[in-house]
Order: structure tokens, then sequence, then C-alpha cells
């Protein structure tokens, strides 16, 4: 093995909510954990990206709380268990903290650690050229750089930051000159033409030692609060949450003379869009791109993409539907990221549909709310195999049918079993716990009174 394989540490960063993917992106079920391309979530495809590059046991993953059983039930689904690699914040506070957290600990295992940071939900076509960049990044870093991954952009794109790149300063890494916010188009197209302009992918190689006097340097007290929160084994969740919500570019890339930007080109796109989206994926002969249950006609440059219900469109161009089960985006291409508003409109209204889908994952398994009125509630509950959890009572009475496997129902006294087909009825005043002990899962239709 080699030395550099050992100390390389990648850090994933899955703790944001990709608003501007909803109705598909949620907050209890963000972008991350989707399967957008292929079978794998984003998570799955970053996860089996990085693994060959370093020993699986340094991977680490830093979500949020709400998120921590599926990134694990995620990576356990392809090969990689999610024993001590996963670093839970209470809540998100940006790049920073996130980033300092990962350091902190990693450093106290391996002071002569590499840390390279990915976000969770980007997705790389060029695989070959990715692992090639990553291994001169780690080699520059172990020169006391600390690299981020510049984009070569091939067209005017205004939803990306961008870095301007000045005089070459080691092998093919430039010195980073200024971080400039997304721009008007105009102003992108000069950024394409000077040459020296890549967009800013959020991904960077360093030596935690290095970066670690770096975040001394420029934000001493975030440094001294997040070391007191680890102290407190991560017990204080009131002092995460009083941590400045601040980007590593602001603390730090803005600041450090040590930062580099290193000129890549490997099939790159953040997925922040359904305009990003449909431009990674391969279109068809009328330039659509569509997943499930759809039927066009007449449809020209649009993304469709249905969980359930049959869409049906007919002389439409250039637009973007996309269907859940509990609610339609429809927009125009170029005016999807404008999604964003619409979930700041739910948020003000107090509603649901930005925070959890019908089904709602949870350590045990899933819940999904089939229907639901004034008198009754009617939900379908899958656990997963060697899995139990405290019966959720919606009312006063649930009735309960075994669909699918068997059901062992433990009260205070007694044991009840429950074979498929079988149904039987308990008050919420039982304290009742719900088991399934087969290897497979278990489906029951549970009916509340309300």
């Amino acid at each position: 093995m080699s030395d550099l394989k050992k100390h390389l540490y990648p850090v994933l960063l899955a703790g944001g909510t990709g608003t501007r993917l909803w109705p598909v992106s949620r907050e209890l079920y963000p972008k991350q954990l989707i399967k957008f391309i292929g079978d794998d979530s984003l998570m799955q495809s970053t996860v089996k990206r990085i693994a060959p590059m370093t020993i699986t046991e340094n991977i680490r993953v830093v979500c949020g709380r709400h998120h921590f059983h599926e990134i694990a039930r995620h990576m356990d689904e392809v090969g990689i268990s999610a024993e001590n690699k996963i670093i839970v914040e209470p809540c998100g506070r940006n790049t920073a903290p996130a980033i300092l957290l990962a350091l902190l600990h990693i450093l106290a295992e391996d002071k002569d650690a590499l840390i390279c940071v990915f976000p969770a939900d980007h997705v790389i076509k060029d695989m070959d050229t990715f692992c090639k960049k990553v291994e001169e990044a780690a080699i520059l870093a172990q020169q006391g750089h600390i690299l981020t991954f510049g984009i070569t952009p091939h067209y005017p794109e205004t939803g990306y930051g961008y870095i301007e790149g000045a005089g070459l300063i080691a092998d093919n890494a430039m010195a980073i000159k200024r971080f400039r916010e997304k721009p008007d188009k105009k102003t992108a197209q000069e950024f394409i033409k000077a040459g020296n302009f890549f967009w800013n992918s959020g991904m960077f190689c360093f030596k935690a030692s290095v970066m670690k006097e770096e975040f001394d340097t420029h934000v001493p007290d975030l440094v001294r609060q997040m070391e007191d929160f680890i102290a407190s084994s991560g017990t204080h969740d009131d002092g995460y949450e009083k941590l400045p919500n601040i980007s590593i570019d602001y603390a730090i890339m803005e600041n450090t003379d040590k930062g580099a930007v290193l000129p890549s080109d490997f099939g790159w796109s953040d997925i922040g869009s359904w305009k990003s989206l449909y431009d990674f994926l391969e279109k068809d002969e009328n330039g659509n791109v569509i997943d499930g249950n759809v039927i066009e006609k007449n449809t020209k440059n649009s993304f469709i993409m249905s969980y359930g219900c049959l869409i049906a469109t007919n002389h439409m161009e250039n637009m973007v539907v996309v269907e859940t089960p509990d609610a339609v985006f429809v927009s125009e291409m170029e005016k999807s990221r404008d999604v964003k508003f619409i979930v700041e409109a739910l948020k003000e209204d107090g509603r649901q549909e930005h925070v959890k889908h019908k089904t709602v994952y949870h350590p045990w398994g899933t819940r999904t709310v089939l229907e639901k009125n004034g008198t009754y509630c009617v939900s379908k509950l899958v656990l997963y195999p060697k899995s139990g959890m405290e019966f959720p009572f919606s009312g006063s009475v649930a009735h309960l049918t075994v669909v699918k496997g068997k059901a062992t129902l433990r009260k205070k006294d007694s044991i009840l079993n429950l074979d498929q087909g079988k149904t039987s009825s308990f008050v919420k005043e039982e304290s009742l716990n719900l088991e399934n002990t087969d290897s497979y899962d278990l489906c029951i239709i549970q009916t509340d009174m309300l």
C-alpha cells in the first residue's frame, strides 16, 4: 500500500437539502439520497467513485442527524460499511464548520492525514481523469498547497461561482487571484473568453495539519467553539447551532496564501437544478429526457419525470415536468432554478411538502401515507429485516393487516404473531412493539381511526 493511499481521507459532505430539485429532493430525503442516474443514489455513486483511491476505513461522511440512518444504509448497500465513518452535525452550518468538524476528528487519528473534500451529490463522467487529478492534487497538498478543483468551463454558465486563476505555481496548479460570485450572462462570456476562469466545484485537497493552521489563523473563534463541541462528545447541540454559518471559501480560501486552483475537466456537474440534470443526461432524438410513466407527443427539448402518475404532454418545448405522489412541478427549462422560491413559499405557509414525501424513511423501515381525512388515516408500513420499533399510533384505534411477511407484536404481557393476510386491532393505550424477525421485508397496512 502506498503511503499516499494510507493517509488519504476522502470527506464527503452530505448535509445539503437540494431545494432546486424540489419536489423530488426534500429536507428529510435530500438529493444525495435519490437515484436520479442509474441504479445508485448520488451518495452511492460518490462513495463508489472515491473508494478505489484510498483504503475504505479512511472514508468519512459528514451529514445531519436526520439523514444518518439512510446514509448508513446506502453505504452498506454498496458494500462499504458505515461503521465509524459517519460524522453527525446537529444542524447544518455551511461548509467551513462541516469541514473543520471532520478535520479535527481525522487529525486526532492521523497527524499526517491528507484530506480530499467532495460533495456527496455531484456527478463525474470521466473517472480516469478524475483519479489522476486527485492524485496530482494530493502530491501538491503534501507540499503545503491547499488545492481547489477548478472545472474548465465549456459554456457561460451563470449558475456557478467562478475562480480566477493567476500564474502557475506548481505543475498545472495556478495561484488563486480571487473568487467571483455567480455572474450574469455577459460576464460569464467574458470569463470564458479570458481563459483563466474556472467553475468553483466545491472540491478540495489539503494536508490536515496545514488546513488546521489556516483555521487557527483566520477563524480562531470557530476553532475554539468546535473544539468545545467535540470535547462535549457532541452532546451540546445548542453550541453547534451558535457556530457561524460560513462557507470554506469565505472562511479560508479567500484569505489564505496557500490556496491554488487545479484546472480540471472530467465531466463534472453539481446536479444543482433540473436544468443541470437535463444537461448531464443523454437525450432522445427529440432532445428529451424522459423517465417513468410518460407519454409524449410533439414534445422537444424537455425534461419529464414521473414517480407514479401518468404524465401526458403535447406540443411542448423547453419545459420541465416532475411528478411525485403529492406534488407536481412545471417550469420553463431555463427558469427551473426558481423552484427555490416555491420552496420558500411552502415554508412560509407552514406546509409539509418541502419537508417530507408521503413516504418517510426511518431506521426501521418506511411509512407511506396512502389516504388521510378527518376520520381515518391509511398507511403502509415496511419493516426492514431483523428490525423493530415502538408502534406509531396516529389515532385512538389501529387496525393492522399483514400483506407480506409475518409480524411479531409484543404487548406488555403477551406476544402476538400475525401471518400474511391476518388482521388485528389495538387501542392507543396499549404499549406495543412491532418486529420483523425474518430475513425479508415485512409489509403492513395500518388503518388509524382518528
